[in-house]
C-alpha cells in the first residue's frame, strides 16, 4: 500500500508549485492510475515520492519511507521515462549487471526475461530495441528485484494498441498476486478500462479520487462521432430535431468536417443525415472526456448512489473495454455517514431512538446532519461543539502521524474554579476558536541512489559487458608492438624502454594511456549512461563502489602492462632475435617501477572521471601528469639545498636507517628510488590530490 501525504514541490520564482498538497492511497491488490494532462504534475508527484526530487511531503510504502528502507529496490519497482544503460550492452547483460546491483542471483535475469517475453532478444543491444521491447525491457528491470510495489510513469506512452493491451495485462497479474500498482497516464478513456482506482490531477492539485466505476460514470460519456463535408448544415439539422423533439443535445465541432454529438446515437444522426441528402464519410461510437476538472464536484453527490453494473460500465467506457476492470474493485460497501463519537460508556435507561424517515440517507443532504430533536440525548458532554475554521483547516491538512478515527472530540465538563469569578456562558466557551498550529508536513530529501550490493560483481560485468575495453586492450597492443620494432630498427634507445614501446618524445606509453582511458570509463560511462539510479544521472559517492573500481581497474591496467611487455617481447624476438629480449639485471625494480607506472594511470583515470564526472576529463588528468606534474615536481626535487647540491635521491637515501629487520631497507629503498624519478613522484601527488577532491565532493553533497 503507498500513502502520499502532502506532497508539495518547490515553486520556481513567481510561479505556481508543479504539485500542491497533493495526498491519495494506492491499495494493495489493485491498479492505481494516476490521471492527468501534460504538466498537471504526475511525474513531479512520483519523483516526490520516491525521493528524487526536493520538497514536502512523506509517502509511505507499506508503512515505512522510502529512506527508512535498507534495500529499496526489492521494495519498489521504479519506471520513469526510457531504460537507462549502454547502447551497446546485451539486454541479458544489462540485467546481468542490475543483479548484481540488487544483490540477486544472476538467473533471475533469466526468469524476468522469460516473463516478459525477450528470450528471443536477449542478445540484442539496447540501441536496437524497438520502443514496445524498450518498454518490456524497462517492466524487466522494476520487476528484477521482485518488489511488492510497482511505480511507472506513462509506461503506455508510444505504444501500439497490442502492447498496451499486454503491458496493462501484465500490471494487472503483479497486482492479483497482491502487489501495488501505480502507473501515471494522460488518457482517461484507458484510465477507466485498465484502473480499479483514478485520481486525477489537475494544475499540480487533486481534483478527483474515485474508484473506476465512479470515474467512468461522472466523467466519461459516450458521443457519436461524424465526419462529412456539410457537417455545418448537419449540425444545425441535429440542433433542431433535438429542439422539436426536446431532447438535451450537444453537438460540437472539431476542426475540419468532424463533428461531436452528445446525447444522440448513431442511429438518429445517420437517418437525419439520410433524410437531408448529406454525405455522410465516418459514423461512428466513442467515448468523450469531460475535461480534467469535470466531476470533481459530483463526486460527492453521487457518492451515495447504487453502483452501475458491469455492463452499464462497459457501455460508457468504450466498445472494447479491458476484461475485470470492475470486478477488481472493492466489494465491501462504503458507509453512508459516520456517526458521531460519543462517550462509550453505556446507558441503561436510554434507548436507541426509532427510525423515522428523517434518518433516511436519501433524505440527507450531503454534509448535513439531522434535526437537534431526533438526535441521541447525550447529558453526560453537553450540546455538540461546532467546528471552527482553523480547526476544521487543521484537520484537513494531512500529517504523517496517525490521526484518531473520529473527527469531532468531546471533552468532558469542568469544575467551576473555587473563587467567585464570573464564567463565560456554555456557547461561548465552544464557539470561541482556539489558537491551533498547522504542521507543515516534512521537508522531502534526495535520496542518495543506492550503492551496488555485490560492487566487484557489478563492476567486472559492467567493464566485460561493452565491447570497449576489449577493443582499447587490442588497439594498445598493436600501437606497442609496431613502436618498439620502429624504435628497434631506429636504434639508441634503452632496452627499458624498448619493451614497454616508450619513446623519450611521448610523456607516455601507449599501456599507461590505455590503462588511464579504461579508467575513465569505468565512471564516464555511470554519469554517461547511468544504470544504479533510476532517471537520474548522479553516481554515489560511496568507498565501496570507489574500491570496486579501483580494484577492477588495477587487475585490468596490470593485465595489459604484462601482455603489452610480453607482446612486444615476443614480436622483438621474432623479428630482431634474441640479442634485444634479454632480461636486465634490475628487472625487479623496473617490472615494479613499470606496474606501478599502468596502475597510477588507471587510478587517476577513475578519480578524475568520478570528480568531474566525464571521461575526457579523466584521460585529460591522466596526460596532465607528465605534462604538467612531471616538470613541477622535477624542478622542486632537483633543486639544491642548504646541505649542498645533492640530488633528492640521494637525500632520501641517506635519511634511511642503517638496519631494517629482514632485509626491508632495500625494499625501502626501491620503493623510494622509484617515488625520487619525477613521473613516479608526480604520478603519486596527482593520485593523492584527486582521491583528496573525491572526498571532498562526497561530503559536500552528504551534508547538502
Amino acid at each position: 500500500m503507498i500513502e502520499a501525504i502532502g506532497l508539495t514541490s518547490i515553486p520556481r520564482k513567481e510561479q505556481p508549485p508543479a504539485v500542491d498538497n497533493v495526498s491519495f492511497e494506492a491499495h494493495s491488490g489493485r491498479v492505481t492510475a494516476l490521471l492527468g494532462a501534460p504538466g498537471a504534475g504526475k511525474t513531479t508527484a512520483l519523483r516526490l515520492m520516491l525521493e528524487l526530487q526536493r520538497g514536502r511531503g512523506i509517502t509511505y510504502f507499506r508503512g515505512r519511507p522510502l529512506h527508512g528502507i535498507p534495500h529499496p529496490a526489492h521494495e519498489v519497482g521504479v519506471l520513469l521515462g526510457d531504460v537507462p544503460g549502454h547502447p551497446a550492452r546485451s539486454v541479458r547483460g544489462h540485467l546481468r549487471m542490475l543483479c548484481a546491483a540488487s544483490g540477486v542471483p544472476a538467473r533471475r535475469a533469466d526468469e524476468v526475461l522469460e516473463a516478459v517475453g525477450l528470450v528471443s532478444l536477449r542478445d540484442e543491444r539496447l540501441g536496437t530495441l524497438s520502443r514496445g521491447m524498450d518498454r518490456r525491457l524497462g517492466l524487466a528491470c522494476a520487476l528484477l528485484p521482485d518488489p511488492h510495489t510497482l511505480v511507472l510513469d506513462d509506461p503506455a506512452r508510444g505504444l501500439a494498441v497490442g502492447e498496451r493491451r499486454w503491458l496493462y495485462d501484465m500490471l494487472r497479474e503483479h497486482a492479483a498476486q497482491g502487489g501495488t500498482v501505480l502507473c501515471s497516464t494522460a488518457d482517461p478513456k484507458e484510465a477507466a478500462r485498465f484502473a480499479d482506482h483514478v485520481v486525477t490531477l489537475d494544475g499540480g492539485r487533486v481534483v478527483a479520487d474515485q474508484r473506476a466505476a465512479d470515474f467512468a460514470r461522472t466523467r466519461l460519456r459516450p458521443r457519436v462521432v461524424v465526419r462529412s463535408p456539410h457537417a455545418a448544415r448537419l449540425s444545425v439539422l441535429l440542433a433542431q430535431r433535438a429542439r422539436s423533439t426536446q431532447r438535451s443535445v450537444e453537438v460540437v465541432r472539431e476542426g475540419g468536417n468532424r463533428l461531436c454529438v452528445y446525447g444522440s446515437t448513431c442511429a438518429e444522426v445517420g437517418e437525419t443525415a439520410f433524410r437531408n441528402g448529406i454525405v455522410v464519410h465516418q459514423l461512428a461510437d466513442e467515448v468523450g472526456d469531460m475535461g480534467p476538472g469535470a466531476g470533481a464536484g459530483a463526486e460527492t453527490s453521487t457518492a451515495q448512489e447504487p453502483q452501475p453494473s458491469s455492463a452499464a460500465i462497459d457501455s460508457q467506457t468504450g466498445p472494447d473495454p479491458e476484461p475485470g476492470a470492475a470486478a477488481a474493485l472493492d466489494p465491501s460497501p462504503e458507509p453512508k455517514f459516520a456517526p458521531p463519537a460519543l462517550d462509550p460508556s453505556p446507558e441503561p435507561e436510554l434507548a436507541p431512538p426509532a427510525p423515522g424517515p428523517e434518518l433516511e440517507p436519501q433524505t440527507l443532504a450531503p454534509g448535513s446532519s439531522p434535526e437537534p430533536e431526533a438526535a441521541p440525548p447525550a447529558p453526560d458532554c453537553g450540546p455538540e461543539p461546532e467546528p471552527s475554521a482553523p480547526a476544521a483547516a487543521a484537520a484537513a491538512v494531512p500529517a504523517p502521524e496517525a490521526v484518531p478515527a473520529a473527527s469531532t472530540t468531546l471533552e468532558p465538563p469542568q469544575e467551576a474554579p473555587a473563587d467567585d469569578t464570573p464564567q463565560a456562558a456554555p456557547s461561548q466557551q465552544l464557539t470561541t476558536p482556539r489558537p491551533t498550529t498547522v504542521a507543515l508536513p516534512p521537508p522531502v530529501l534526495v535520496r542518495p541512489a543506492p550503492t551496488p550490493l555485490r560492487p566487484v560483481r557489478y563492476e567486472i560485468r559492467r567493464a566485460a559487458g561493452v565491447a570497449t575495453g576489449y577493443i582499447v586492450g587490442a588497439c594498445v597492443l598493436a600501437v606497442s608492438a609496431l613502436t618498439a620494432v620502429l624504435l628497434a630498427r631506429i636504434g639508441h634507445t634503452p632496452q627499458p624502454r624498448l619493451l614497454a614501446a616508450w619513446p623519450a618524445e611521448l610523456p607516455l606509453p601507449p599501456a599507461a594511456l590505455g590503462a588511464g582511458l579504461l579508467g575513465a570509463l569505468a565512471f564516464g560511462d555511470e554519469f554517461r549512461h547511468p544504470a544504479l539510479a533510476v532517471d537520474r544521472g548522479t553516481v554515489p559517492r560511496r568507498l565501496g563502489l570507489l574500491t570496486a573500481k579501483l580494484f577492477v581497474a588495477s587487475l585490468t591496467a596490470l593485465a595489459l602492462a604484462v601482455l603489452t611487455v610480453g607482446c612486444t617481447a615476443e614480436v622483438l624476438y621474432l623479428v630482431y632475435g634474441s640479442e634485444l629480449v634479454a632480461l636486465p639485471a634490475d628487472w625487479p625494480a623496473l617490472t615494479a617501477g613499470w606496474l606501478a607506472l599502468v596502475t597510477g594511470c588507471a587510478w587517476a583515470g577513475v578519480l578524475a572521471a568520478g570528480v568531474f564526472r566525464s571521461t575526457t576529463a579523466g584521460l585529460a588528468a591522466v596526460v596532465a601528469v607528465p605534462l604538467l606534474v612531471v616538470p613541477a615536481v622535477h624542478k622542486m626535487t632537483e633543486g639544491t639545498s642548504a646541505r649542498g647540491p645533492v640530488p633528492f635521491a640521494g637525500r632520501l637515501k641517506g635519511g634511511l636507517p642503517p638496519r631494517w629487520p629482514f632485509g626491508g631497507e632495500q625494499q625501502l629503498e626501491a620503493l623510494l628510488r622509484l617515488l625520487a624519478q619525477p613521473v613516479g613522484g608526480a604520478m603519486a601527488l596527482s593520485v593523492l590530490a584527486l582521491l583528496c577532491a573525491y572526498a571532498f565532493t562526497g561530503l559536500r553533497s552528504r551534508v547538502r
